[in-house]
């Protein structure tokens, strides 16, 4: 007997696949208890089943069956006469920059700067200003501006000049009657860099790795002599930052001006100093003389220098020692300071020429009388600068470096005599007098300080992303 089928439930479609014959009574009695759920999951199945169907489905024609229409038309060419006019009449100009190769002639130094001119050559062979170029140490820059032709239309080089505030610059330039030349002067434009080093050797170490030149390393040596022995003090991990000057000629960097402010941390300690000139004039007429302080306005010039020669070492101190040509022990009442022959020896405060001569053991030898019956002495020098009754300011080159006298190498032997008697010239260094700030200066420093701090801070962040 067949159970009847509700006349609410849908035919099963009679692509569906076959039923096995053992499955019909278990259907066919669920569907007589439950018809209504059987009849709504066969619902949902088959809905289920059209909504897919209606989601894969095209919703365009297939693109092979559309209509093709072919179109041609003629196209009028513009006219290319003008551009091509134009574009042979148009002309450009190069510019390029090389450095002279001690093995450099004229041709090959053109040639690498992708020239081909032999006028040019033939003219920086015979020119008594541009065999300039050519002559001397290798190594300055060349800038030419060229035709696309290849052809010289002017060179220029430039070179540090006497005067500190000027440079020289040699220019050879084309006209229609040929090839001339002349050399001109020039001021420096003056830029500040910020630049941060870490002591891991020495100053001078930590300046290299940082590409700090070494004339700055010597400037802050020299502005913290008295608070700081550079020879001895140092620590790894001392570190300082600073910011000094570059004078540029053309854009292109010349020389190393002064240190405009730095900062120096030893053991743990942090000083500071910034450059400043007072305005106006002192009581002679001239320009009120600059120098360094700290950031609270403390002078850090002294009436003594710690050193009469730039940052150097002490190859014997203030204290007993076996002599090197007596044989003996005996006591060094000075100080000896090793530099090569002709380095500049200055003196360490201002003062009056005493004597100027040969002196026994001494060699070429420089006393020079300050203030405080005090008197200083510079002896084995190569070549004396000065004379009897010159007045001398403080750092003004008075001799050179020598091996005169009783002396077995090179050097500069220094003495600070107080009263007639031999004293330690870094002790006296140290405790002579500062140089104040006037109180009409100080308003205008204070305003100065300020920005120098932000300065510092710029400079020290250098490190840290060096470190990052």
């Amino acid at each position: 007997m067949s159970l009847p089928v509700p006349s609410h439930t849908l035919p099963i479609p009679s692509h569906t696949l076959p039923i096995p014959s053992r499955i019909l009574p278990i259907l066919a009695n669920s569907l007589h208890h439950h018809p209504k759920r059987i009849t709504f999951s066969l619902a949902a199945l088959l809905l289920g089943t059209g909504v897919t169907a209606f989601g894969i489905a095209p919703l365009a024609p297939d693109a092979a069956d559309l209509p093709v229409k072919q179109v041609m038309e003629v196209v009028q060419a513009l006219p290319t006469q003008g551009q091509t006019d134009a574009l042979s009449a148009f002309h450009f100009n190069l510019f390029r920059t090389e450095s002279t190769r001690s093995s450099d002639t004229a041709g090959a130094l053109l040639k690498r700067l992708n020239l081909d001119d032999a006028a040019a050559a033939a003219f920086l062979r015979n020119d008594p200003n541009a065999r300039m170029i050519l002559a001397g140490r290798p190594g300055k820059a060349v800038t030419v501006e060229a035709s696309d032709s290849q052809q010289l239309l002017k060179l220029s080089m430039r070179w540090p000049g006497d005067n500190e505030a000027q440079f020289k610059r040699l220019v050879v330039e084309r006209s229609p009657s040929g090839f001339s030349s002349r050399i001109e002067t020039a001021a420096y434009t003056r830029s500040a860099r910020l630049a941060s080093a870490s002591i891991q050797t020495s100053l001078f170490a930590a300046t290299d790795d940082a590409r700090i030149p070494d004339s700055i390393g010597v400037q802050i040596a020299e502005i913290f002599s008295t608070d700081i022995d550079f020879r001895r003090a140092l620590r790894k991990g001392d570190h300082f930052n600073v910011v000094y000057e570059t004078l540029e000629a053309d854009g292109e960097a010349m020389r190393t001006g002064r240190v405009l402010s730095a900062e120096f941390v030893n053991a743990g300690k942090t000083y500071q100093a910034m450059w400043f000139q007072p305005p106006g004039q002192d009581a002679t007429g001239a320009p009120n003389k600059g120098g360094y302080y700290t950031l609270d306005g403390q002078s850090l010039r002294r009436a003594f220098l710690s050193s009469p020669v730039e940052f150097s070492r002490i190859s014997s101190g203030f204290a007993m020692r076996f002599h090197p040509i007596l044989h003996k022990w005996r006591m060094h009442t000075g100080t000896d300071f090793a530099a090569a022959m002709g380095t500049p020896a200055r003196t360490v405060g201002d003062g009056v020429v005493e004597f100027a001569g040969v002196q026994n053991g001494y060699g070429n030898v420089i006393f020079i009388k300050h203030a405080g019956n005090r008197e200083t002495v510079y002896a084995h020098l190569s070549k004396i600068l000065v004379q009897r009754g010159e007045k001398v300011s403080q750092g003004q080159t008075i001799g050179l470096v020598g091996m005169t006298g009783w002396a077995t190498g090179p050097h500069l032997h220094f003495e600070v005599r107080i009263n007639g008697v031999q004293e330690d010239p870094m002790a006296v260094a140290r405790q002579s007098e500062t140089v104040p700030l006037s109180t009409a200066a100080m308003p205008l420093f204070k305003q100065l300080a300020a920005g120098v701090k932000n300065q510092l801070l710029a400079a020290a962040s250098i490190s840290q992303t060096r470190a990052e």
